[in-house]
């Protein structure tokens, strides 16, 4: 059974694997729900600094973020009907590419596990958008997008204020740069709905935590890497400075 439900002047189509308003009002952010009660509680000393359950967590969401963003952004490449659409999935895919390479990079250095899989909500995101075509493959897709974008914001910002590990630092300057790029393509496409998105990404209700979870690789599986496809020119981030060893106390 299908149903047309027209909220705040959108339309989205509810089926088994679409996203109903409510669902749409709490999308996973870049994937993980906290797992430690003091995010602030140092896990590792490293050559870049400590590092903190905060950190971490914010690694893992970043890497997360690409494993549905960089596939949704191949799709609007593909099957986005206008020309600022398309230009939005390039910049999805290109910004989470070097994201990722990043997030591969660094996380040996820091000791963390990356994941291969996105959260249940993310992987339904993508099938959600997958399941529409035409002009409703283009409103789901920048209506979820916009909404995760908008709220990483400033989880983004809180991270870059805090953390006294210069790696972290590094991929919140990147990751700012390229969220700022991504909600200014999606906006150009004309299809943000500012007053639900607004009120997606404030009022949202918490989401179980099994849903916002990425499970964990399978042992001894290498690292997913999300290319960037050949030819494309595309600028998503600005700069970022090189990663110098935390000094050492005497």
């Amino acid at each position: 059974m299908r149903i047309t439900q027209r909220a705040a002047g959108t339309v989205f189509v509810i089926g088994s694997l679409v996203l109903t308003l409510t669902a749409l009002a709490y999308p996973a952010l870049l994937g993980v729900e906290k797992t430690a009660t003091n995010q602030e509680r140092v896990i590792a000393n490293t050559r870049y600094g400590p590092l903190t359950e905060a950190d971490r967590d914010f690694v893992v969401k970043v890497r997360a973020a690409g494993l549905w963003e960089h596939p949704l952004g191949l799709m609007s490449m593909e099957r986005g009907t206008t020309p600022a659409m398309k230009e939005a999935g390039e910049h999805l895919v290109v910004g989470h590419a070097r994201l990722d390479a990043t997030c591969r990079k660094i996380a040996p250095e820091l000791g963390i596990t990356l994941p291969n899989q996105a959260s249940p909500q993310q992987q339904q995101f993508v099938a959600t958008v997958d399941g529409s075509t035409g002009k409703q493959f283009d409103t789901n897709a920048v209506s979820i997008m916009r909404v995760t974008h908008g709220q990483i914001f400033p989880t983004i910002a809180k991270i870059r204020a805090t953390t006294k590990n210069s790696l972290i630092r590094q991929l919140a300057d990147q990751a700012n740069d390229t969220v700022l790029d991504h909600m200014t393509v999606l906006e150009k496409t004309e299809l943000v709905n500012f007053d639900q998105n607004n009120f997606q990404q404030t009022s949202a209700p918490k989401p179980p935590k099994d849903d916002t979870t990425p499970p964990p690789p399978q042992p001894g599986a290498p690292v997913l890497a999300l290319n960037e496809p050949k030819g494309l020119d595309v600028n998503t981030s600005s700069p970022t400075p090189t990663p110098t060893p935390a000094p050492t106390s005497r």
